[in-house]
């Protein structure tokens, strides 16, 4: 673990290399010490719960998004929609189902590594009256750092020990064989980091030990989650169906990382995919079941609370953000 360690320090230092630059969002606000917002609501007979791990500044843009596109075309489209067209602002929302006993975490946020910005998750469950104790089970919709990297303290204990862990099997199989991981359809620039990231997911999935679990696509979990593959992102980037009765919500993990950018040019795409082109298709067809079915959408980058729905427009398509009457 003291390369997973070293790594984790180094991230902290420079913002997950020059590829992630950490900035915060609200100069003079900080969560430190205050309350952080909780989003809880139900669906069927399962109890949800949204809180947050903090966000990520991804600067400059066409680094990490649309990096073929011409930069005016992207600028437009950012100050059309009244965004900076200096970074994209990348909220990490955590989802948690509480079913009967079984409390169920979707993804561990960033943990100590990425800086103050994040790394919020066991304060925000707490916040929300989530002890880390409680947590039964955890859900990983892909091995990336900012999704994996709560699982763990600064010194090396399990943040939830009395938690099982789940992942896809094509995506644990992807990274323990580090050597072997194929990553030259990426268009990720900092190749040095990027074999640093390999040794850790490494020793963090080996670390869990026999708490983790391995699943295929076709298997139900815990009577209230189907699984879906969304390759591209990597090769195991899971959907996670979440349903009770008839009512549905899908979890589009790392689907989508901009609101602005990748609804209407799915093409665009993201330095952080593993298989670039894979990606966007992956991204478009998703996208169009969800927006034909109506299904409700919660994911984990786009802004707070990350609730909502995907509509089709122009060829395209665009998001359809929940909204609220009241704080809840």
């Amino acid at each position: 673990m003291m390369e997973r360690r070293a790594l984790l320090k180094k991230m902290a230092i420079i913002g997950f290399g020059s590829a992630l630059p950490l900035h915060t969002l609200f100069a003079g606000k900080s969560f430190a010490g205050a309350e952080r917002p909780y989003h809880r609501f139900r669906l069927g007979d399962l109890e949800l719960t949204v809180v947050t791990d903090g966000h990520i500044m991804m600067s400059p843009v066409q680094q990490h998004f649309a990096q073929d596109a011409p930069a005016a075309d992207v600028n437009k489209l950012l100050e059309d929609n009244f965004r900076s067209t200096n970074a994209v602002d990348l909220g990490m929302n955590i989802l948690i189902i509480k079913k009967g006993k079984d409390i169920i975490l979707i993804d561990t946020g960033a943990g100590y590594g990425f800086g103050p910005d994040s790394g919020w998750l066991p304060a925000s469950l707490k916040d929300a009256g989530i002890h880390v104790n409680d947590v039964t089970q955890i859900v990983i919709t892909h091995a990336h750092p900012d999704h994996i990297g709560g699982l763990f303290t600064r010194d090396n204990k399990l943040v939830f020990p009395n938690a099982q862990v789940y992942i896809a099997a094509i995506e644990h199989q992807f990274w323990m064989s580090a050597d072997k991981s194929d990553f030259s359809k990426s268009r990720f620039s900092d190749k040095e980091l990027l074999a640093k990231i390999l040794v850790s997911t490494k020793q963090t999935l080996a670390a869990l030990k026999d708490r983790l679990h391995l699943f295929d696509h076709k298997e139900e979990l815990f009577g209230c989650i189907r699984l879906q593959l969304a390759a591209g992102h990597t090769p195991g980037h899971t959907l996670v169906k979440i349903f009770s009765g008839q009512e549905e919500m899908v979890h589009i993990a790392d689907l989508l990382h901009s609101d602005v950018l990748l609804f209407p040019h799915p093409e665009w795409g993201f330095d952080g995919d593993t298989d670039f082109d894979m990606a966007a298709i992956t991204r478009r067809k998703v996208m169009e079941a969800l927006a034909l079915e109506r299904t409700a959408v919660f994911s984990y980058h786009l802004p707070w609370p990350g609730i909502g729905h995907i509509r089709k427009k122009a060829g395209a398509y665009e998001w359809v953000a929940e909204t609220y009457a009241f704080p809840a």
